[in-house]
Protein backbone atom coordinates (compact mmCIF):
# COMPACT_ATOMS: atom_id res chain seq x y z
CA UNK A 1 0.00 0.00 0.00
CA UNK A 2 1.24 3.42 -0.82
CA UNK A 3 2.22 6.09 1.58
CA UNK A 4 0.37 9.62 0.86
CA UNK A 5 1.40 12.50 3.35
CA UNK A 6 -0.63 15.57 2.09
CA UNK A 7 0.59 18.81 3.63
CA UNK A 8 0.13 22.88 3.42
CA UNK A 9 2.85 23.94 1.69
CA UNK A 10 4.18 26.47 4.53
CA UNK A 11 4.77 22.83 6.15
CA UNK A 12 8.20 22.13 6.96
CA UNK A 13 9.32 19.31 4.28
CA UNK A 14 10.14 16.04 5.66
CA UNK A 15 12.80 14.61 3.34
CA UNK A 16 11.63 11.77 1.02
CA UNK A 17 13.75 8.76 0.32
CA UNK A 18 13.29 8.29 -3.82
CA UNK A 19 11.84 5.66 -3.95
CA UNK A 20 12.47 4.55 -7.88
CA UNK A 21 10.09 1.69 -10.18
CA UNK A 22 8.31 1.12 -13.04
CA UNK A 23 5.76 -1.25 -13.02
CA UNK A 24 3.25 0.14 -15.88
CA UNK A 25 1.27 -3.00 -16.36
CA UNK A 26 0.24 -3.70 -12.90
CA UNK A 27 -0.74 0.39 -12.64
CA UNK A 28 -3.06 0.11 -15.48
CA UNK A 29 -6.62 1.33 -14.17
CA UNK A 30 -9.69 -0.91 -14.97
CA UNK A 31 -11.12 -1.09 -18.11
CA UNK A 32 -14.23 0.82 -18.96
CA UNK A 33 -17.52 -0.14 -20.88
CA UNK A 34 -19.35 1.58 -23.33
CA UNK A 35 -22.40 0.60 -21.58
CA UNK A 36 -21.47 3.06 -18.51
CA UNK A 37 -23.71 6.33 -19.61
CA UNK A 38 -22.75 7.72 -15.89
CA UNK A 39 -18.93 7.45 -16.17
CA UNK A 40 -17.34 10.61 -16.65
CA UNK A 41 -15.91 11.80 -20.37
CA UNK A 42 -12.04 11.23 -20.82
CA UNK A 43 -9.67 14.78 -20.37
CA UNK A 44 -9.27 16.30 -23.60
CA UNK A 45 -6.60 18.77 -24.49
CA UNK A 46 -6.63 21.73 -23.37
CA UNK A 47 -6.86 24.84 -25.92
CA UNK A 48 -3.85 26.49 -25.86
CA UNK A 49 -5.30 29.65 -26.90
CA UNK A 50 -7.43 29.56 -24.21
CA UNK A 51 -4.82 29.91 -21.47
CA UNK A 52 -4.38 33.60 -20.22
CA UNK A 53 -1.69 35.18 -19.39
CA UNK A 54 -3.00 35.07 -15.16
CA UNK A 55 -5.58 32.95 -13.41
CA UNK A 56 -9.15 34.36 -13.71
CA UNK A 57 -8.98 33.72 -10.24
CA UNK A 58 -6.24 32.62 -7.88
CA UNK A 59 -6.07 28.71 -7.86
CA UNK A 60 -5.25 25.79 -5.48
CA UNK A 61 -2.44 23.44 -6.58
CA UNK A 62 -2.28 20.19 -5.45
CA UNK A 63 1.29 18.87 -6.05
CA UNK A 64 1.80 14.66 -6.46
CA UNK A 65 5.63 14.43 -5.56
CA UNK A 66 7.23 11.23 -6.45
CA UNK A 67 10.67 12.14 -6.56
CA UNK A 68 11.43 13.78 -2.79
CA UNK A 69 11.95 16.82 -5.11
CA UNK A 70 9.60 19.13 -2.29
CA UNK A 71 13.16 18.82 -0.38
CA UNK A 72 14.44 20.99 -2.92
CA UNK A 73 11.61 23.42 -4.38
CA UNK A 74 9.44 23.17 -1.64
CA UNK A 75 10.55 26.62 -0.08
CA UNK A 76 10.73 27.60 -3.94
CA UNK A 77 6.94 27.20 -4.12
CA UNK A 78 6.41 28.84 -0.62
CA UNK A 79 8.16 31.92 -1.58
CA UNK A 80 6.18 32.27 -4.79
CA UNK A 81 2.79 31.67 -3.29
CA UNK A 82 3.28 34.03 -0.96
CA UNK A 83 4.47 36.96 -2.99
CA UNK A 84 1.87 35.91 -5.96
CA UNK A 85 -1.81 35.23 -3.39
CA UNK A 86 -3.53 36.32 -6.52
CA UNK A 87 -2.17 33.44 -8.68
CA UNK A 88 -2.21 30.89 -6.26
CA UNK A 89 -3.96 30.52 -2.91
CA UNK A 90 -2.65 27.30 -1.43
CA UNK A 91 -0.67 24.40 -2.26
CA UNK A 92 -1.04 20.68 -0.76
CA UNK A 93 1.54 18.33 -1.41
CA UNK A 94 1.09 14.32 -1.47
CA UNK A 95 4.15 12.20 -1.83
CA UNK A 96 4.77 8.40 -3.34
CA UNK A 97 6.79 6.76 -5.69
CA UNK A 98 7.20 6.15 -9.12
CA UNK A 99 4.26 3.93 -9.63
CA UNK A 100 1.98 6.00 -8.38
CA UNK A 101 2.53 8.60 -11.57
CA UNK A 102 0.26 5.59 -13.50
CA UNK A 103 -1.41 4.20 -10.10
CA UNK A 104 -2.88 7.24 -9.16
CA UNK A 105 -2.86 9.92 -12.47
CA UNK A 106 -3.63 7.81 -14.83
CA UNK A 107 -7.31 7.08 -13.71
CA UNK A 108 -7.45 10.85 -13.09
CA UNK A 109 -6.84 11.48 -17.07
CA UNK A 110 -9.03 8.67 -17.95
CA UNK A 111 -12.05 10.25 -16.61
CA UNK A 112 -11.67 13.35 -16.85
CA UNK A 113 -11.31 14.37 -12.61
CA UNK A 114 -8.12 15.58 -11.86
CA UNK A 115 -7.05 15.81 -8.01
CA UNK A 116 -3.55 16.11 -9.28
CA UNK A 117 -2.34 19.65 -10.98
CA UNK A 118 1.33 18.81 -11.31
CA UNK A 119 3.65 16.11 -10.99
CA UNK A 120 7.23 16.67 -9.68
CA UNK A 121 9.11 13.01 -10.90
CA UNK A 122 12.56 12.12 -11.82
CA UNK A 123 13.23 10.31 -15.32
CA UNK A 124 11.41 6.74 -14.05
CA UNK A 125 7.81 8.48 -12.97
CA UNK A 126 8.46 10.68 -16.20
CA UNK A 127 8.97 7.92 -18.59
CA UNK A 128 5.74 5.86 -16.93
CA UNK A 129 3.63 9.03 -17.57
CA UNK A 130 4.97 9.12 -21.16
CA UNK A 131 4.47 5.33 -22.10
CA UNK A 132 0.73 6.14 -20.90
CA UNK A 133 0.43 9.44 -22.78
CA UNK A 134 -0.52 11.51 -19.29
CA UNK A 135 1.50 14.53 -19.83
CA UNK A 136 0.59 17.94 -21.54
CA UNK A 137 3.60 19.02 -24.23
CA UNK A 138 3.98 21.82 -22.49
CA UNK A 139 7.71 22.65 -23.83
CA UNK A 140 5.92 22.51 -27.23
CA UNK A 141 2.78 23.94 -26.72
CA UNK A 142 4.21 27.03 -23.71
CA UNK A 143 7.57 26.73 -24.20
CA UNK A 144 7.61 30.87 -25.18
CA UNK A 145 6.05 31.61 -21.36
CA UNK A 146 9.42 29.81 -20.24
CA UNK A 147 11.54 31.63 -21.40
CA UNK A 148 13.47 30.80 -18.32
CA UNK A 149 14.82 27.85 -19.57
CA UNK A 150 16.86 29.50 -21.94
CA UNK A 151 19.31 29.51 -19.12
CA UNK A 152 19.86 25.95 -18.26
CA UNK A 153 23.31 24.81 -17.55
CA UNK A 154 24.52 22.34 -20.20
CA UNK A 155 24.17 18.95 -18.79
CA UNK A 156 20.60 20.23 -17.61
CA UNK A 157 20.06 21.10 -21.17
CA UNK A 158 21.00 17.65 -22.48
CA UNK A 159 18.12 15.95 -19.59
CA UNK A 160 15.73 18.19 -20.66
CA UNK A 161 15.67 16.93 -24.44
CA UNK A 162 15.68 13.29 -23.10
CA UNK A 163 12.17 14.19 -21.67
CA UNK A 164 11.00 16.24 -25.00
CA UNK A 165 8.45 18.23 -24.46
CA UNK A 166 6.20 16.26 -21.41
CA UNK A 167 8.89 17.46 -18.59
CA UNK A 168 10.21 20.45 -17.32
CA UNK A 169 13.82 20.13 -15.59
CA UNK A 170 13.61 22.00 -12.39
CA UNK A 171 16.80 20.51 -10.59
CA UNK A 172 19.64 18.63 -11.42
CA UNK A 173 22.75 17.29 -10.33
CA UNK A 174 25.80 14.90 -11.46
CA UNK A 175 24.78 11.72 -9.25
CA UNK A 176 27.42 9.01 -10.02
CA UNK A 177 28.40 6.75 -9.82
CA UNK A 178 30.60 6.85 -6.29
CA UNK A 179 31.18 4.52 -4.09
CA UNK A 180 30.64 5.09 0.29
CA UNK A 181 32.65 3.07 2.62
CA UNK A 182 33.09 2.30 6.65
CA UNK A 183 36.70 3.34 6.88
CA UNK A 184 36.88 0.56 9.94
CA UNK A 185 36.42 -2.17 7.90
CA UNK A 186 37.49 -1.03 4.36
CA UNK A 187 41.13 0.15 4.60
CA UNK A 188 42.00 -0.53 0.84
CA UNK A 189 39.24 1.16 -1.34
CA UNK A 190 38.15 -0.02 -4.34
CA UNK A 191 39.05 1.96 -7.57
CA UNK A 192 37.90 -0.07 -10.30
CA UNK A 193 34.89 -2.74 -10.64
CA UNK A 194 37.41 -5.42 -10.78
CA UNK A 195 39.08 -4.45 -6.95
CA UNK A 196 35.50 -3.98 -6.39
CA UNK A 197 34.54 -7.47 -7.54
CA UNK A 198 37.62 -8.77 -5.36
CA UNK A 199 36.59 -7.10 -2.12
CA UNK A 200 33.31 -8.47 -2.47
CA UNK A 201 34.38 -12.10 -2.84
CA UNK A 202 36.45 -11.39 -0.26
CA UNK A 203 34.25 -9.88 1.87
CA UNK A 204 30.73 -11.21 1.46
CA UNK A 205 27.59 -9.98 2.84
CA UNK A 206 29.66 -6.58 3.32
CA UNK A 207 28.10 -4.88 0.08
CA UNK A 208 25.23 -4.31 -1.17
CA UNK A 209 23.06 -1.94 -3.04
CA UNK A 210 19.12 -1.06 -3.98
CA UNK A 211 17.18 -2.65 -6.47
CA UNK A 212 17.53 -0.63 -9.18
CA UNK A 213 14.15 0.33 -9.92
CA UNK A 214 13.50 1.96 -6.86
CA UNK A 215 17.02 3.48 -5.76
CA UNK A 216 18.62 6.52 -7.72
CA UNK A 217 22.19 5.17 -6.76
CA UNK A 218 21.19 2.03 -7.81
CA UNK A 219 20.24 2.45 -11.17
CA UNK A 220 23.46 5.38 -10.91
CA UNK A 221 25.45 2.30 -10.61
CA UNK A 222 23.90 0.29 -13.24
CA UNK A 223 24.08 2.82 -15.58
CA UNK A 224 27.57 3.36 -14.97
CA UNK A 225 28.85 -0.16 -15.37
CA UNK A 226 29.13 -0.17 -18.73
CA UNK A 227 31.26 3.22 -19.39
CA UNK A 228 33.71 1.97 -17.01
CA UNK A 229 33.16 -1.74 -18.16
CA UNK A 230 34.03 -0.82 -21.88
CA UNK A 231 30.71 -2.22 -22.67
CA UNK A 232 30.18 -2.31 -26.65
CA UNK A 233 27.16 0.45 -26.44
CA UNK A 234 26.25 1.88 -23.12
CA UNK A 235 22.84 2.82 -24.13
CA UNK A 236 21.12 -0.23 -25.11
CA UNK A 237 21.21 -2.44 -22.32
CA UNK A 238 19.24 -5.65 -23.84
CA UNK A 239 22.46 -5.60 -26.88
CA UNK A 240 25.13 -3.86 -25.59
CA UNK A 241 25.73 -4.57 -21.75
CA UNK A 242 27.23 -8.21 -22.55
CA UNK A 243 29.60 -7.67 -19.90
CA UNK A 244 27.78 -4.87 -17.64
CA UNK A 245 25.61 -8.22 -17.15
CA UNK A 246 28.00 -11.16 -16.38
CA UNK A 247 29.61 -8.59 -14.18
CA UNK A 248 26.65 -8.16 -11.93
CA UNK A 249 25.78 -11.53 -12.09
CA UNK A 250 29.17 -12.25 -10.32
CA UNK A 251 29.01 -9.87 -8.10
CA UNK A 252 25.72 -10.76 -7.06
CA UNK A 253 27.52 -14.57 -5.03
CA UNK A 254 28.43 -11.64 -2.81
CA UNK A 255 25.53 -9.85 -2.28
CA UNK A 256 22.78 -11.31 0.68
CA UNK A 257 19.84 -9.32 -0.40
CA UNK A 258 18.66 -6.27 -2.85
CA UNK A 259 16.63 -3.56 -0.64
CA UNK A 260 13.89 -2.13 -2.34
CA UNK A 261 15.05 1.64 -1.20
CA UNK A 262 18.17 3.55 -0.82
CA UNK A 263 16.95 4.32 3.09
CA UNK A 264 17.89 0.80 3.58
CA UNK A 265 20.70 0.65 2.41
CA UNK A 266 21.67 3.96 4.37
CA UNK A 267 20.61 2.08 7.26
CA UNK A 268 23.17 -1.11 6.55
CA UNK A 269 25.88 0.68 6.60
CA UNK A 270 24.97 3.28 8.78
CA UNK A 271 24.75 0.18 11.73
CA UNK A 272 27.93 -1.78 10.33
CA UNK A 273 25.27 -4.33 8.25
CA UNK A 274 27.23 -3.37 4.99
CA UNK A 275 30.88 -1.66 5.18
CA UNK A 276 30.90 -0.38 1.23
CA UNK A 277 27.77 1.08 -1.22
CA UNK A 278 27.68 2.71 -4.37
CA UNK A 279 26.69 6.12 -3.60
CA UNK A 280 25.51 9.19 -5.86
CA UNK A 281 26.86 13.28 -4.70
CA UNK A 282 23.64 13.69 -3.17
CA UNK A 283 23.26 10.54 -1.09
CA UNK A 284 26.77 10.70 0.09
CA UNK A 285 26.26 14.04 1.63
CA UNK A 286 22.38 14.38 3.29
CA UNK A 287 22.45 11.65 5.29
CA UNK A 288 25.46 12.82 6.96
CA UNK A 289 24.01 16.30 7.10
CA UNK A 290 20.70 15.46 8.27
CA UNK A 291 22.00 12.66 10.99
CA UNK A 292 21.07 9.20 9.68
CA UNK A 293 24.50 8.30 9.01
CA UNK A 294 27.19 8.89 11.00
CA UNK A 295 29.86 11.44 9.27
CA UNK A 296 32.77 8.92 9.83
CA UNK A 297 31.90 7.45 6.55
CA UNK A 298 34.13 8.00 3.56
CA UNK A 299 33.45 7.87 0.04
CA UNK A 300 35.92 7.79 -2.97
CA UNK A 301 35.43 8.02 -6.81
CA UNK A 302 36.43 5.37 -9.28
CA UNK A 303 39.86 5.84 -11.14
CA UNK A 304 37.84 6.37 -14.74
CA UNK A 305 34.69 6.66 -14.78
CA UNK A 306 31.56 9.03 -16.44
CA UNK A 307 28.94 10.54 -14.37
CA UNK A 308 25.15 8.89 -15.53
CA UNK A 309 23.51 12.43 -14.77
CA UNK A 310 20.04 12.89 -12.96
CA UNK A 311 16.60 15.24 -12.96
CA UNK A 312 13.74 16.42 -11.73
CA UNK A 313 11.22 17.03 -13.99
CA UNK A 314 7.66 18.93 -13.41
CA UNK A 315 5.12 17.64 -15.49
CA UNK A 316 1.04 18.51 -16.18
CA UNK A 317 -1.53 16.05 -16.29
CA UNK A 318 -3.64 15.80 -19.81
CA UNK A 319 -7.11 17.75 -19.34
CA UNK A 320 -5.89 20.22 -16.89
CA UNK A 321 -8.25 23.49 -16.55
CA UNK A 322 -6.74 27.01 -18.60
CA UNK A 323 -6.71 28.80 -15.14
CA UNK A 324 -4.31 25.84 -13.77
CA UNK A 325 -2.38 25.68 -16.56
CA UNK A 326 -1.21 29.70 -16.15
CA UNK A 327 -1.05 28.92 -12.89
CA UNK A 328 1.68 26.73 -13.20
CA UNK A 329 3.67 27.98 -16.14
CA UNK A 330 4.18 31.38 -14.01
CA UNK A 331 5.42 29.24 -10.78
CA UNK A 332 7.99 27.53 -12.77
CA UNK A 333 8.77 30.54 -14.83
CA UNK A 334 9.68 32.34 -11.16
CA UNK A 335 11.46 28.53 -10.08
CA UNK A 336 14.00 28.36 -13.07
CA UNK A 337 15.38 32.15 -12.00
CA UNK A 338 18.89 32.02 -10.17
CA UNK A 339 17.95 33.60 -7.03
CA UNK A 340 15.07 30.97 -6.64
CA UNK A 341 16.78 27.59 -8.35
CA UNK A 342 19.62 28.21 -5.57
CA UNK A 343 17.62 27.36 -3.11
CA UNK A 344 18.07 23.33 -4.41
CA UNK A 345 21.11 23.01 -2.67
CA UNK A 346 19.14 22.41 0.16
CA UNK A 347 20.86 20.14 2.48
CA UNK A 348 23.05 18.51 -0.83
CA UNK A 349 20.22 15.93 -1.24
CA UNK A 350 20.53 16.49 -4.90
CA UNK A 351 24.48 17.99 -5.00
CA UNK A 352 24.57 20.95 -6.51
CA UNK A 353 21.02 20.78 -7.26
CA UNK A 354 20.50 24.22 -9.63
CA UNK A 355 20.02 23.60 -13.06
CA UNK A 356 19.75 27.38 -14.28
CA UNK A 357 23.22 29.65 -14.94
CA UNK A 358 24.09 31.82 -12.10
CA UNK A 359 22.46 30.30 -9.56
CA UNK A 360 25.36 29.79 -7.25
CA UNK A 361 25.95 28.64 -3.54
CA UNK A 362 25.91 31.96 -2.61
CA UNK A 363 22.41 32.88 -3.51
CA UNK A 364 21.20 29.94 -1.27
CA UNK A 365 19.58 30.61 2.08
CA UNK A 366 22.57 30.79 4.64
CA UNK A 367 22.06 27.54 6.19
CA UNK A 368 22.13 26.01 3.18
CA UNK A 369 25.71 27.76 2.51
CA UNK A 370 26.93 26.51 5.98
CA UNK A 371 25.75 22.56 5.48
CA UNK A 372 27.26 22.26 2.25
CA UNK A 373 30.60 24.22 3.10
CA UNK A 374 31.16 21.82 6.18
CA UNK A 375 29.95 17.96 4.29
CA UNK A 376 30.67 18.65 1.22
CA UNK A 377 33.92 16.79 -0.36
CA UNK A 378 36.53 18.82 -1.30
CA UNK A 379 37.24 16.82 -4.51
CA UNK A 380 33.51 16.65 -5.45
CA UNK A 381 33.20 20.47 -7.41
CA UNK A 382 36.97 19.28 -9.45
CA UNK A 383 35.79 15.86 -10.36
CA UNK A 384 32.21 17.31 -11.48
CA UNK A 385 33.91 19.70 -14.03
CA UNK A 386 36.65 17.04 -14.93
CA UNK A 387 34.77 14.05 -15.65
CA UNK A 388 32.76 13.27 -18.56
CA UNK A 389 28.75 13.13 -18.32
CA UNK A 390 25.97 10.86 -19.97
CA UNK A 391 22.41 11.53 -19.70
CA UNK A 392 20.77 8.23 -18.49
CA UNK A 393 19.20 5.73 -20.39
CA UNK A 394 16.15 6.55 -22.72
CA UNK A 395 12.96 5.77 -21.16
CA UNK A 396 12.39 2.49 -23.44
CA UNK A 397 15.88 1.37 -22.09
CA UNK A 398 15.62 1.97 -18.58
CA UNK A 399 12.60 -0.13 -18.49
CA UNK A 400 14.34 -2.53 -20.34
CA UNK A 401 17.25 -2.36 -17.90
CA UNK A 402 15.63 -3.12 -14.78
CA UNK A 403 13.50 -6.03 -16.67
CA UNK A 404 16.87 -7.62 -17.22
CA UNK A 405 18.06 -6.79 -13.93
CA UNK A 406 15.30 -8.13 -12.07
CA UNK A 407 15.11 -11.20 -14.15
CA UNK A 408 18.76 -11.95 -14.03
CA UNK A 409 20.68 -10.10 -11.37
CA UNK A 410 18.05 -9.40 -8.50
CA UNK A 411 15.37 -12.35 -9.00
CA UNK A 412 15.03 -13.79 -5.34
CA UNK A 413 16.92 -11.58 -3.52
CA UNK A 414 14.96 -8.37 -3.46
CA UNK A 415 12.17 -9.30 -2.66
CA UNK A 416 13.56 -10.83 0.82
CA UNK A 417 15.22 -7.18 1.97
CA UNK A 418 13.62 -5.49 4.39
Amino acid sequence: MRTIRTTRVRAVAAIGAISLGLTLAACAPPSSSDDDADAPAAAEDTDTSEVPATPSAPVTLNILDVAGNQKLTGGMVDEFVKENPDIISSVTWETGGAPDVTGVVKPQVDSGNLQVDLVLTGNDGLSAGIAAGLWVPIVDEYGDRLSNMDNYIEPAQKMQELAGSDGVVVTYYPSGPLLQYNPDVVTDVPSTPDELLAWAEANPGKFGYARPANSGPGRTFLMGLPYMLGDEDPKDPENGWDKTWAYLQELGQYVDNYPTGTGQVITNIADGTWALIPTTTGWDMNPRITGTQPNTIEAAPFDDFTWVTDAHYAAIPKGQSADKISAILLLLQNILTPEQNAKAYDEGYFYPGPAIEGATLDKAPQETQDAINEYKRDWFDDLIEEMPKETPLSPDQMVKAFDIWDREVGAGKYEEAK
